[in-house]
């Protein structure tokens, strides 16, 4: 089965948004993401990842800052790009103003 990485994409650092959010807010947020998820593992395997922080860019000319928005990872597997679409359009990340999600399919490496 077709194994996915879901870029979690947002404005703010996910850094800054932990740092300023009420425990309450968090555990609020967690419910979300985990009665969101239960309803996702009807269709898919989803597997929680973790926060992102951007450190910088590397290019042959050295190391930049980095603008890269994303703020967390996910892995999904389903039968298709088009199940994970299905299940994402209500992830509960997208309420966060400007958030985006990057879909990426894992291509399996000749040989390994």
């Amino acid at each position: 089965m077709p194994k996915y990485m879901i870029l979690h994409n947002a404005p703010e650092p996910a850094s800054e948004l932990i740092a300023r959010t009420k425990p309450e807010d968090q555990q609020a947020a967690m419910e979300a993401w985990i009665a969101w998820k239960e309803e996702a593992d009807k269709k898919v395997k989803f597997e929680f990842g973790m926060p992102l922080q951007a450190v910088g860019r590397v290019t042959p000319e050295g190391v930049t800052e980095s603008d890269s928005q994303a703020s967390g990872y996910s892995m999904i597997e389903a039968d298709s790009s088009e199940t994970v679409i299905d299940v994402l359009r209500n992830h509960p990340h997208l309420a966060r103003p400007g958030a985006t999600m990057d879909i990426l399919e894992i291509i399996p490496m000749p040989g390994m």
